[in-house]
């Protein structure tokens, strides 16, 4: 006899069926919810990380801002709100270079140095131009501090209008990506600075400097030379930079994730006293002359002409400034100085518009470095002012 054996009856098939699909639909919204947390984690993470890392990149150079900069060349050479531009001797490929404040052998020539001659460069966002002369050291020869440029540049490879890219320039060589996805915090700068703020009778204290006098820029091309002094020197008082931004993943919308930085980057270096190299007695130029010139028929002035001091830019590389001196004919003492002006030019042109008619006048020329000391003077004339 068959043993008969029952099945599951229809009634059960369905609670079966109704509580499997009753667990898995809650299955399926568990790892919905997680699959959208680990999203959104790893969405805030990519934010968090290149906010990071733009951040420290920034404020890890501009702390070198200054190191191993000889006499002569300025540490802060451009300040914007989009752009910033310094020296530093930051990195050397030479092993055992004690100076710089990094050591990697892979790098060209071309990034360890001041920029050479003819490679002049436009400061991005701002079109100074830089520099107008070479920077050496103390030997002569071309300086070790090189010049590195930040600056925010509008991102025109996405569908946003709002985005920036940071990029990061050595010198003359092409620039660099350091983080892209960034934005605007508000209507804030990217860049914002603090400068010494000196009044008479009040204690020396850091003050912000006002946007609307920005950008700043080191136009005087020699530093601490006779004419980098009063509002053209302001940009050396700068002692601190504040970068503020925004960093974003990229999306708009719900799934867009923002998260904010503002961080002050002090500059240890800034202002501390340059290394002197004066020695002994600055040598003169050469080629000193004078000649009459006009430049209407009766309107007559003096052309003095000279090439630069053995000095500058060579041997003890100390040249801060040139001295002239005038006399008349009748006159056998040359008096005090008639004027001064300061180094950092290959070659030197001066037009002496004050003449009177019927003088004859005589001009003398020193060289003077930062002692200051004066070189043997260089004498030429007479010129007759018809």
């Amino acid at each position: 006899m068959t043993k008969r054996t029952s099945g599951m009856t229809l009634v059960e098939m369905l609670i079966a069926i109704a509580v499997f699909g009753i667990v898995a639909a809650g299955a399926l919204t568990f790892l919905t919810y997680q699959g959208r947390a680990f999203r959104r984690g790893t969405d805030r993470l990519d934010v968090v990380q290149n906010l990071r890392f733009a951040a420290g990149t920034v404020e890890r150079d501009l702390r070198s801002l200054g190191a191993h900069v000889p006499d002569g060349q300025p540490y802060l050479v451009y300040a914007g709100a989009n752009a910033v531009a310094f020296h530093a001797d930051y990195a050397s490929n030479t092993a055992g270079d004690p100076w710089a404040v990094y050591y990697d052998p892979d790098l060209p020539s071309g990034a360890v140095t001041s920029i050479m001659p003819g490679q002049q460069i436009t400061i991005p966002t701002g079109g100074f131009q830089y520099p107008t002369i070479q920077y050496l050291d103390g030997t002569g020869t071309n300086s070790p501090a090189e010049l590195i440029v930040f600056y925010f540049t509008a991102d025109s490879s996405t569908s946003r209008n709002d985005d920036f890219l940071l990029m990061r320039r050595v010198n003359s060589r092409p620039p660099e990506l350091v983080a892209r996805n960034l934005l605007r915090t508000g209507t804030d700068p990217f860049f914002r600075y603090y400068q010494i703020v000196r009044v008479l009778g009040q204690p020396t204290r850091i003050g912000e400097v006002a946007q609307g006098s920005l950008p700043w820029t080191h136009a005087v091309p020699q530093h601490l030379s006779v004419t980098d002094t009063g509002p053209a020197a302001s940009i050396d008082l700068v002692r601190g930079v504040r970068l503020t931004f925004t960093s974003t993943n990229g999306f708009s919308g719900a799934r867009e994730r923002l998260r904010a930085v503002s961080r002050l980057v002090r500059l240890p270096n800034a202002g501390l006293a340059t290394r002197r190299t004066c020695g002994d007695e600055p040598l003169n130029g050469t080629g000193f002359t004078v000649a009459l010139d006009s430049v209407a028929p009766g309107d007559y002035f003096v052309r003095l002409a000279w090439n630069r001091s053995t000095d500058e830019g060579n041997g003890e590389n100390d040249v801060m400034g040139y001295t002239i001196w005038r006399r008349l004919a009748a006159t056998a003492d040359w008096g005090d100085p008639y004027l001064s002006l300061p180094a950092g030019n290959p070659n030197y042109a001066y037009d002496d518009l004050v003449v009177t008619p019927g003088d004859i006048y005589y001009y003398a020329i020193a060289a003077q470095d930062c002692t200051p000391r004066l070189s043997d003077t260089l004498a030429a004339g007479p010129v007759v002012i018809p």
